[in-house]
């Protein structure tokens, strides 16, 4: 079993009997529990951890929390309950009750919380789009069918599995695995598949190969195990999700995108993998502004719709930009001969002019240094030659 303690998290004042319901399931298979209590405007009654000590521990003080506006009390207490939480050093688990509001409050606190960390929330909201609550974390979400507004003979099952569940998952870790191979983080998509399987069989034999679906959350993922020192380098190949962030799809990335290659300073092998796409759902979600683009409908859900040569240009300068912050050893390709598997001699997206205005915004405002270069190579995203140019300058600067 976990050595440690299950958190058991929520607003006491509104949720307390389903709380402690949970708690003392857990309790009863013999693991150390400890509800706290989030509530902003009442005591929650039987806790272990009061309101007011967990709003001690926003950095701007318990004030922060307890306002006469409920907006801000929540959000302080969310603030104060992720520092609470990464206070702790017994953390075998940690689960949550609660609606909209109290889902956004706990699952804060469990995204900061380590990767592997078990982490379970029941929520109101569990049944429709859970990307903001979960993030790149492992956030396991369970819809909890009735509302959290009482114990019935649904609301028992529902609690009951996910107190089980966490109990399943405190007492039995799977602790992470340790090898004399370093972890490394790779992105891909669909139309990139055929060069990250090459570029992986090359390096696993000397490497732990972590493979991130470049779908927005992908790419936040491999990043958050950067930040962490999880991975040891990242081959970043596919990053297709700057195309949805500047251009509005579906799979977007964050404005941080980026950003932990400069922090980390890890070896970074980068490239311009499927920046000829954006993402959209079915065809008919496609906004009226982009009518007469150029589409491929990669099947009934997704909708890709290929990028111009200003768009291109536009993220080169973005791209480029976040290039200049990174001291760590860099080296960023640029595949005259097409950026994806759509992206190739009379395939629906091949542009040529539209890759080279991308290459020429890149190489116009990336500050090429010893550690920070860009490479021009004339071969596909997918030819062996690249995968063996990428796989070679990542064993270059590791």
């Amino acid at each position: 079993m976990r050595d440690g303690c299950v958190y058991v998290a929520g607003t006491c004042d509104t949720k307390g009997p389903e709380l402690r319901y949970v708690r003392d399931i857990i309790a009863q298979e013999g693991l150390r529990t400890c509800i706290v209590d989030l509530s902003t405007r009442k005591s929650g009654g039987d806790v272990d951890v009061a309101a007011a000590e967990v709003a001690s521990h926003h950095p701007d003080g318990p004030q922060a929390v307890f306002t006469a506006d409920r907006g801000s009390s929540v959000n302080g207490m969310t603030v104060a309950f992720q520092h609470f939480m990464m206070a702790r050093d017994d953390v075998a688990g940690l689960i949550g009750l609660g609606g909209s509001g109290g889902t956004t409050l706990v699952t804060a606190a469990m995204r900061a919380l380590p990767i592997g960390t078990p982490k379970l929330m029941v929520s109101t909201v569990a049944s429709s789009n859970v990307a903001g609550y979960v993030g790149p974390s492992d956030v396991t979400m369970m819809y909890s069918v009735t509302d959290i507004a009482g114990l019935n003979r649904i609301s028992r099952v529902i609690l009951g599995n996910a107190a089980h569940a966490i109990v399943g998952m405190a007492r039995n870790p799977i602790p992470l695995e340790t090898s004399d191979k370093p972890a490394i983080g790779l992105t891909m998509f669909g139309v990139t598949t055929s060069c990250i399987t090459q570029v992986v069989g090359l390096l696993d034999r000397d490497f732990d190969c972590l493979v991130f679906h470049a779908t927005g959350t992908g790419g936040q993922s491999m990043e958050k195990l950067a930040t962490s020192r999880l991975v040891g380098g990242l081959l970043d190949l596919t990053t297709t999700e700057v195309c949805d962030l500047l251009m509005g799809g579906v799979f977007p990335c964050t404005e941080e995108r980026f950003d932990a290659v400069a922090t980390s300073r890890l070896p970074y092998v980068g490239s311009c993998g499927a920046l000829d796409m954006v993402n959209f759902g079915a065809r008919s979600s496609v906004p009226p502004a982009f009518r007469d683009r150029n589409f491929y409908e990669h099947n009934a859900s997704v909708t890709l719709m290929r990028t111009t040569g200003e768009e291109n240009r536009r993220m080169g300068l973005w791209i480029g930009e976040k290039l200049n912050r990174c001291d760590g050893p860099v080296r960023f390709f640029l595949p005259e001969g097409g950026v994806s598997a759509l992206d190739a001699p009379g395939l629906p997206f091949h542009d040529p002019e539209a890759d080279a205005a991308m290459f020429a915004a890149l190489e116009e405002t990336v500050r090429q240094t010893d550690d920070r270069r860009l490479i021009r190579v004339p071969h596909h995203i997918n030819d062996a030659a690249f995968a063996e140019a990428a796989a070679s300058q990542f064993r270059a600067i590791f």
